[in-house]
């Protein structure tokens, strides 16, 4: 299983930036995905995610951002709107899933990460 994100990059503070995270393989069905963050010096951090239809967002994003998911390609978004420079940081999609129908625990994956950065 392999997660795939794209689309990071350098924008002004009240700029907008849309993230693609693709996962690919051998997947049964995903239980949850969604995108964490992790700034210089910081602990990783939930940013949002998408759980059986249900969304849940960090209290710094509502508002701002938000996380859609196409199921039929196996794709999360994270629309970024009204960025801050403390929005910065290296972005990871994250996916719980069940890699075929005879799995019975979830199994974690990470992507590569795709940086962020809000600067005037």
């Amino acid at each position: 299983v392999q997660l795939q994100a794209s689309g990071g990059g350098v924008v002004q503070p009240g700029g907008s930036l849309r993230l693609s995270c693709a996962a690919s393989g051998s997947i049964f069905s995903i239980i949850s995905i969604g995108w964490y963050r992790q700034a210089p010096g910081k602990q990783r951090e939930l940013v949002a995610d998408i759980t059986s239809g249900s969304t849940n967002y960090a209290d710094s994003v509502k508002g701002r951002f938000n996380i859609s998911r196409d199921n039929a390609k196996n794709t999360v978004y994270l629309q970024m709107n009204s960025l801050k420079p403390e929005d910065t940081a290296i972005y990871y999609c994250s996916a719980r899933l069940l890699r075929s129908r005879f799995s019975t625990t979830p199994i974690s994956y990470w992507g590569q990460g795709t940086q962020v950065t809000v600067s005037s």
